[in-house]
């Protein structure tokens, strides 16, 4: 479970993210220059990649705070691959 806190944070983050997407569909709809959308959608990219790394973190504090993390062996290759995927 996340904190009121890292929720409401993720949660703005991806509202912007889901605008900055709304934004890239009128680009397109609108005709503007491909330089300009691949701009915008690597910003959404970063915007996504962050807030993953956020979710992950808070996860990672959780599960070391509470203990959980190296309880047995498929726990712990659970945060190895999430490391890698973050």
């Amino acid at each position: 479970m996340l904190s009121e806190g890292v929720r409401r944070d993720l949660v703005q983050r991806l509202r912007k993210i889901e605008g900055q997407a709304r934004g890239i569909q009128r680009m397109i709809e609108e005709g503007r220059d491909c330089q300009e959308i691949l701009d915008q959608l690597a910003s959404v990219q970063v915007a996504t990649r962050n807030v993953r790394r956020e979710l992950a973190k808070a996860y990672l504090i959780r599960c070391l705070e509470e203990g959980h993390c190296f309880n047995d062996t498929g726990s712990l290759d659970s945060i190895v691959d999430l490391l890698v995927q973050v």
